[in-house]
């Protein structure tokens, strides 16, 4: 994997990326050369076009992104690629009609442009038919060495098998536990060099899996593995790195006191992020009034009570706010005020409800909490004070997922669906904790992106 501002991307994807890009500003020039051709006009040399061939394939590459073409699924089914490129293209032109109004002066002819997405579809799926499954295979995958062959080392083995996983176990060696649970694994006993072990594996990286590491650490085993040039990691970083999440049921205070991370009160991210929430949020809000107070009057129509609700919510440092949001649910959803987790095919959601709860409208008057800095545009979700009260009880580490501002978007939402039990809050906590750790400017744009995807293919939407 690369590390690209404390965000670790997949080489597959890196690689598949890059092909696209080039494929791109391929199919911009041969686009251009079929109009002249057919208009009987002379080609402008490709030196003075390349603004133009730039923004057509960075507009469509990040539309690509956006809509998931680089994740998993689209990774390992040719047929949600496909699905997701002619939606990313389509997007992308979209993308580049608003480019081309504020910058008129690096713009395709609308037939040429027309051309050119036409072939960028063709060459980007012919591709993928080409390479098959040899990004998402065997190829790019990292071979791992597991130091432990009890419940930790069974976790790493059942997700080296989930599809679109970037590493495969090709060994596993057990350190004298009480509760073997992996048949395969070797006895350290019977290793005469652990270090030339790994190395005859072929490795390039070993993780610690050990269930207990009070003095069972083997540190010369690790030093000389180490000085071979093979990556050594513990469980909980290797589990943050392929996962996304913070894994509560390995990690231990002491790993999150020395980790790297934990950088988005510093006084530069802080100060970047409130001028993107204050800029965003009002051309936001702005923009989408109209829908707004459409979408309010037919809340009205069909059922009683006001459009708009206020409900209160915790925010950072664990200061309650007001949340407005636009009404999805009969007016007496809770009685006396008792707050309720939603269930799915919630039957208090009105027909309106589902519909804008599908497509996050009831999400939009948030961005006044935005605006006002109570919210940002990304960061974990606003939980009710009932339920944080609950959660700090049941799950560890949560009050610090209020170290950070909530957003109306984040980690959490675009990677996991709604959730409505303590496992879900959970699992969510997880990739709350993941981002709180691990922000950037660059993670942020990521989820941003990434939002439009959950957006077109809804998924957990309650």
């Amino acid at each position: 994997m690369i590390r690209l501002f404390k965000h670790y991307i997949p080489n597959a994807v890196l690689l598949l990326g890059m092909f696209d890009v080039c494929l791109l500003i391929l199919a911009g020039e041969l686009g251009y050369t079929l109009r002249m051709g057919q208009l009987v006009l002379p080609l402008i040399p490709m030196s003075d076009r390349v603004p133009q061939l730039v923004t057509f394939a960075g507009s469509v590459d990040l539309a690509m992104f956006a809509v998931g073409v680089y994740g998993a699924s689209a990774l390992q089914s040719l047929r949600h690629a496909v699905a997701r490129i002619l939606v990313a293209v389509s997007l992308g032109t979209i993308f580049l009609s608003v480019i081309y109004f504020a910058l008129p002066t690096i713009t395709f002819w609308r037939s040429s442009l027309l051309y050119s997405m036409l072939i960028a579809a063709v060459l980007m799926i012919a591709l993928r038919i080409l390479l098959g499954k040899t990004l998402g295979g065997q190829v790019f995958k990292r071979r791992v060495v597991v130091l432990g062959a009890g419940a930790r080392a069974a976790r790493l083995k059942a997700l080296s098998q989930t599809p679109g996983s970037g590493f495969v176990v090709v060994g596993y060696v057990s350190m004298s536990e009480s509760a073997r649970v992996i048949p395969e694994a070797i006895a350290r006993d019977a290793i005469y060099n652990l270090a030339d072990h790994v190395v005859l594996l072929n490795a390039s990286e070993v993780v610690l899996a050990l269930e207990e590491r009070r003095n069972a650490l083997p540190l010369k085993d690790l030093l000389r593995i180490k000085t071979t040039g093979v990556h050594v990691n513990e469980i909980s970083t290797f589990l943050e790195r392929e996962t996304g999440r913070v894994d509560l049921q390995s990690v231990n205070p002491s790993w999150l006191i020395f980790s790297d991370g934990f950088s988005s009160g510093r006084m530069l991210s802080s100060m970047f992020k409130r001028l993107f929430d204050i800029a965003a949020s009002f051309i936001l809000l702005t923009l989408t009034l109209p829908l707004i107070l459409i979408t309010a009057i037919a809340i009205k129509l069909e059922s009683k009570g006001p459009a708009f609700y206020r409900q209160r919510r915790v925010g950072l440092y664990n200061v309650g706010f007001d949340c407005i949001k636009l009404r999805s649910m009969r007016q007496d959803a809770e009685v006396a005020g008792t707050a309720v987790w939603a269930e799915k095919n919630d039957p208090r959601v009105t027909r309106i409800g589902r519909l804008i709860r599908k497509v996050r409208i009831d999400e939009l008057p948030q961005t006044w909490s935005v605006l006002k800095g109570e919210m940002s545009f990304v960061g974990p979700r606003p939980e009710r004070p009932q339920f944080v009260d609950d959660l700090e009880q049941q799950l560890p580490y949560y009050a610090e997922r209020h170290m950070v501002k909530p957003g109306i978007t984040g980690w959490a939402q675009i990677n996991y669906p709604y959730g409505a039990s303590i496992d879900d809050s959970r699992q969510k906590l997880e990739y709350d904790l993941y981002y709180a750790k691990n922000y950037s400017p660059f993670l942020d744009l990521l989820i941003l992106l990434q939002t439009i995807r959950v957006v077109l293919w809804p998924e957990g939407a309650r």
